[in-house]
């Protein structure tokens, strides 16, 4: 069986996605609340609830297949200024700083000869051009310094799922490993390496890019769920709003977002769409706006910052407009995991479980199409090279 250990491992849902065919023989997180929740739905075995600093590679069994790292992305959005992953040697550590640590790990496994065959990174979009671009460099540049091949794809889970999310996934494989031709492309393919992807390639260093592969993945079948899909009438752990705070939320829509709620309200059929409170700025003044989306995707899930990082659902049939916000089994849903997932009781909690994770149809796509058979391929002598 094919061995993993999960870094930053939240509720398990790089877990999730992996699926039975998968071992887990490590998993980290410096979360107690989650270390809770993944403890509740994968047992702790294998779990190590502390900083990844502290982690020793003693309690790294074994030569893994793959080490999955979803590190933090608080840093490398525009909720953290864009301040970035720091400098390996920094002293003013960035949550996102947290991947220098994991690298170091990485390293003294090589040491021991046990590099893992697979290093898999997943963060936000704004990985591309955080610092200035320096931070996927410097991400790069710790790939090629090892001796991994390496490269990167955007993959927005709503190939798979009725949600709009957009990550980067670092996906580098030892350099003694074999990789079959038809994993590869000679060049990039715009569904999976978008302009930004391109700009980023082009400010790595010399090594890095001669080091770098370009994925090839099939293109996914066309997802069949929409978001009306997901979304109950008769909700668990969420409450619908008033009247009165529903009117408060269409009181501060813009016209062009009151034109959506009425051309809503013209369809047959119950139409559900996404809600978020934006601060814009108009005439010079701040103004709070609630935007709504009925495109049948949801928004980004984000953790509960704050109340305006919280989607809101409006459900409109005919005159009948309702709203609230988007229940803890509905977010799980949308990240793709079903309804057996043990959540935290607490919204919150749950909200940041699901918002922080990764989507699971993503994880189990890269694992079918990249993961599985590179797992499958016998290694090769370096000196015979």
């Amino acid at each position: 069986m094919t061995t993993f250990y999960e870094f930053f491992a939240g509720g398990g849902m790089a877990r999730a996605g992996l699926g039975k065919g998968w071992s887990c023989t490590f998993a980290n997180d410096v979360s107690e609340m989650k270390g809770h929740v993944y403890a509740k739905n994968w047992g702790n075995n294998h779990l190590i609830v502390n900083d990844v600093a502290n982690v020793s590679e003693g309690q790294l069994p074994g030569v893994a297949d793959l080490a999955w790292a979803s590190f933090p992305c608080q840093d490398l959005s525009l909720a953290g200024n864009y301040e970035g992953i720091g400098h390996r040697y920094s002293k003013n550590k960035t949550r996102s700083g947290t991947f220098w640590p994991f690298w170091a790990l990485m390293k003294r496994l090589a040491d021991e000869q046990r590099a893992p065959k697979i290093i898999a990174l997943e963060n936000v979009y704004g990985v591309l051009r955080s610092n200035q671009g320096n931070d996927f460099r410097a991400i790069a540049s710790a790939f090629s310094g090892a001796g991994y091949r390496f490269g990167a794809m955007v993959i927005d889970a709503r190939h798979f799922v009725p949600q709009s999310r957009p990550r980067v996934f670092f996906i580098s494989v030892r350099k003694d490993v074999r990789l079959a031709p038809e994993l590869l492309s000679a060049s990039p393919d715009s569904l999976w390496h978008p302009r930004a992807l391109l700009e980023a390639y082009e400010l790595l260093s010399r090594e890095a890019r001669r080091k770098w592969v370009w994925w090839n993945l099939p293109v996914p079948s066309r997802r069949q769920q929409i978001f009306n899909d997901i979304i109950s009438n008769k909700p668990v752990g969420v409450t619908w709003h008033t009247k009165e705070q529903t009117a408060n939320l269409l009181s501060i829509m813009s016209d062009k977002n009151l034109a959506k709620v009425k051309d809503a309200q013209k369809e047959k059929k119950r139409v559900v769409g996404g809600l978020y409170r934006r601060t814009r700025v108009e005439k010079g003044e701040r103004k709070q706006r609630a935007e709504v989306r009925f495109d049948d995707v949801s928004g980004c899930l984000r953790t509960p910052a704050g109340g305006s990082s919280r989607q809101i659902i409006l459900v409109v049939k005919g005159k009948s407009v309702r709203s609230r916000l988007l229940a803890p089994l509905e977010a799980a849903k949308l990240m793709g995991l079903d309804e057996n997932f043990i959540l935290p009781t607490r919204y919150n909690d749950a909200y940041h479980v699901v918002g922080d994770g990764v989507v699971v149809p993503v994880v189990r796509y890269l694992s079918e199409h990249l993961f599985e058979p590179i797992s499958a391929e016998t290694s090769f002598s370096l000196a015979a090279e």
